[in-house]
């Protein structure tokens, strides 16, 4: 039997939960499919996948750390509302994409907007947060040569660039 190991392509069905146990996310009927030992996953939660076979059912708890990381202040910022031009509606819960000096594109949540700023917070939505994931495997193969080469799974017919 085939068990969760580098370069398996691993398929995933689970259900995130925060600490006071709200349900925050669920595959449904779209599983998370990904290669695993090549960073897809947090390291912790790759970590508590790694060996299990098909059909094996875990619970895994990640603090802020192994998770998305401690909430940080110094990552909400104020930034000019005419940055973002006068045609643009902003209003508090959009998440819009910035990118940085070197090309990446990151989100982030619009807190507050008034004449003069918008108040923009670059943490991740889940940062602070102690999770809990519950996890159980759906499938496991191996990933195709193409696949490893590519850095992602592809689906039956393959894949074309």
């Amino acid at each position: 039997m085939d068990t969760v190991a580098k370069h398996k392509v691993v398929t995933l069905e689970y259900e995130l939960y925060n600490a006071s146990g709200e349900l925050l996310e669920k595959t449904g009927d779209q599983p998370l499919v990904y290669i695993h030992g090549i960073g897809q996953l947090l390291p912790a939660l790759e970590a508590a996948v790694e060996g299990l076979s098909t059909g094996d059912t875990k619970e895994v708890t990640l603090t802020p750390e192994e998770g998305f990381g401690e909430y940080r202040e110094d990552q909400v910022q104020r930034i000019p509302r005419s940055a973002f031009g006068d045609e643009m509606e902003l209003e508090p819960g959009m998440t819009l994409y910035a990118r940085t000096e070197a090309g990446d594109t990151i989100p982030f949540m619009i807190l507050e907007v008034t004449d003069e700023d918008v108040v923009a917070d670059f943490n991740h939505p889940l940062a602070g947060e102690t999770l809990t994931f519950k996890l159980k495997v759906l499938g496991i193969r191996d990933a195709t040569p193409e696949e490893l080469a590519h850095g992602h799974v592809h689906g039956p017919e393959g894949h074309a660039h």
